[in-house]
């Protein structure tokens, strides 16, 4: 069993919490494992301003077990209202780092794709497919290995596993994610997909929150 350090908290204020998860952790606990970042970013708030009783919390996107990378939690209902609204208007900057298998052909590219949920799965389908959603990203190369290609990606639209797939799609599925095509799986079960940066206007004081964290995997 994977065994996780002290969660690492990378910006805080009396409204958000940004923390780095690591690869193989929840983002938000379940029924059948309460292990995951959102319960030791609580313990984390506890502790640091030692508060006797339970702590408002809530995660305002997610990231999958296998990714790692940058988690944005509200401390308060206001500040969640308000995050969840500009994470619908896309006024969230979220950039990725991925290394991807094969080498690919552009160093600059926008993936359009349509996607719907099923499993634990994202389906590229046509457009005309009931319920299909459209899918955006832009991508650009940082560098090339010899079977390899490490890309950085910006959301343009927020769907279920969209990077995962997308890629896959073209051919060049997440080095590890097996789920998607990738020729072999970590032993660990972990992706090389990690969430590197986010950028946004605060909240509440309107001023630019900026935070950057490095791929575990590589530093690029």
């Amino acid at each position: 069993m994977k065994r996780f350090a002290n969660v690492e908290v990378l910006y805080t204020d009396n409204h958000l919490v940004i923390a780095n998860k690591p690869a193989g952790l929840l983002t938000q606990p379940t029924s059948q494992e309460p292990r995951s970042l959102e319960r030791q970013v609580k313990g984390w708030m506890k502790k640091k301003y030692n508060k006797p009783g339970d702590v408002y919390l809530h995660a305002v996107h997610r990231l999958d077990r296998p990714v790692s990378g940058l988690v944005l939690f509200a401390k308060t209902s206001k500040a969640l209202s308000r995050l969840n609204e500009m994470s619908r208007n896309q006024e969230i900057q979220r950039v990725y780092v991925a290394e991807v298998e094969g080498l690919l052909p552009y160093k600059l590219g926008k993936l359009d794709h349509y996607l719907v949920k099923s499993e634990h799965r994202a389906l590229v389908v046509d457009a005309t497919t009931e319920g299909a959603k459209h899918a955006r990203l832009a991508y650009k190369v940082l560098h090339y290995m010899p079977d390899t290609t490490f890309v950085e990606v910006e959301l343009e639209t927020g769907r279920y596993h969209q990077i995962r797939s997308q890629f896959a799609a073209e051919g060049h599925p997440i080095v590890g994610d097996v789920t998607y095509g990738a020729k072999a799986a970590f032993e660990d079960s972990t992706i090389h997909l990690h969430a590197a940066h986010l950028a946004f206007k605060h909240p509440i004081t309107q001023e630019l929150v900026k935070v950057y964290s490095s791929p575990p995997f590589e530093e690029v």
